[in-house]
């Protein structure tokens, strides 16, 4: 027997990732315009730093609460009485490892070997993967796009519900899509989750890059009960330029609590007490740095669309949401080969939508968080390669 096959399947099974192997073919090279991964080109604010090395400077070193310092956990409650206009007491708010490990964590939480997890489709693959190696069994149901936009059929929803669905995946706005949910859309999605008895697990990692006329996209917040079983999942990574710090956290029924500090135990035992720092600082003071991320992604999602809509050769709309602009263009019919070609020929490097899973194969996804001098030029050149095919 080899080493491989010795291994839990589950563990084999994991694929790699199709955005890793355009980053990894594309990293190093010399001009490149990288649109591959979800981030944007600033590194995190001075002002988070400072927290973070003052905290180690203070000795902050030593294990700490699992599910979260208090300040931190205080500092959530307080953002979203600013940002979603609701009374939740810091009981429901726990720290985790990054937004990753808050979707691990909530997926760990309500799905067990055997239960179906629905997604919308095509999607972060790592969700996919999450439920997967989880036990449970995940369901794409795939959006529907036309002319250019994406949208939901919420009786194909309701026919994707079994007796072993446990829970739906909701991502909003999404990535790769920029699909962003109505408050209808919400509305029909919670009436489905109470009528059948399951949970809901709300990434709502984009809510604030939303380019409607709110300050926000629409949540769930919005409109659930007390009982309603929702877990919502975010992240420090995208409206703080924090990536790399690996920081998230979740928003539960305090009733869960011991529950998630379990598996929070078992799995990391908690963040680092000096990182937890830089994110009260960032919740606390960053707001008007948050508002900065979004104008420069406002600036730069014109700038891309528009010059890619002006070839007639591309079908997409401005998305709502998010921070990716998903392209289906005429005479690609493998993602992942064209994401390669395109590094080679013209230095962009773009994320294939065959990484996204069903509905996603004809399509590239550029992240347009960046600089917008840089994502014109990137424009410019993906205008050019589109008309020469």
């Amino acid at each position: 027997m080899s080493i491989i096959t010795s291994l839990s399947p589950r563990a084999v099974s994991a694929p790699e990732s199709g955005i890793v192997e355009i980053i990894n073919h594309a990293r190093g090279r010399e001009g490149l315009i990288p649109l591959w991964a979800g981030e944007g080109d600033l590194p995190s604010p001075d002002f988070i730093n400072r927290a973070t090395t003052e905290s180690l400077q203070a000795g902050e070193t030593f294990y700490t609460w699992q599910r979260g310092i208090p300040e931190l956990r205080q500092a959530l409650s307080s953002y979203y009485a600013r940002h979603f206009s609701v009374d939740l007491s810091p009981e429901h708010f726990y720290v985790t490892g990054s937004g990753m490990h808050a979707i691990m964590m909530a997926v760990q939480a309500v799905a067990s070997p055997g239960d179906e997890v629905i997604y919308f489709s095509p999607t972060w693959p790592n969700i996919i993967s999450a439920i997967d190696i989880s036990g449970a069994r995940s369901v794409g149901l795939t959006l529907d796009f036309v002319d250019g936009g994406w949208s939901l059929d919420i009786g194909k929803l309701e026919a994707a519900i079994t007796p072993k669905t446990k829970a739906l995946f909701i991502n909003t706005p999404a990535n790769p899509t920029g699909w962003t949910a109505t408050t209808e859309n919400l509305k029909a999605i919670l009436t489905l989750a109470r009528k059948h008895g399951i949970w809901i697990i709300a990434d709502e990692i984009y809510a604030r890059y939303y380019y409607g006329a709110a300050k926000r996209a629409p949540s769930f917040l919005d409109i659930k009960e007390d009982g309603d079983r929702i877990i919502f999942a975010n992240s420090f990574s995208k409206n703080w330029s924090m990536t790399g710090w690996r920081v998230g956290w979740l928003v539960a029924p305090p009733e869960m609590g011991q529950v998630i500090e379990n598996l929070i135990q078992y799995s990391n035992s908690g963040v680092a007490q000096f990182m937890q720092r830089g994110a009260v600082a960032a919740l606390n003071d960053g707001d008007d740095f948050v508002q900065a991320n979004i104008d420069r992604a406002t600036k730069a999602r014109d700038i891309l669309c528009d010059a890619l809509i002006a070839t007639n050769r591309v079908q997409t709309l401005k998305p709502e949401g998010a921070i990716y602009a998903f392209l289906k263009v005429d005479g690609i019919n493998d993602s992942r080969l064209a994401a390669l070609d395109i590094v080679d020929k013209i230095g962009v490097a773009l994320a294939p939508g065959s990484a996204f899973g069903k509905g996603g194969e004809l399509f590239l996804r550029a992240c347009f968080l960046r600089d917008a001098a840089q994502v014109e030029q990137a424009a410019e050149r993906l205008a050019g390669y589109i008309k020469a095919l």
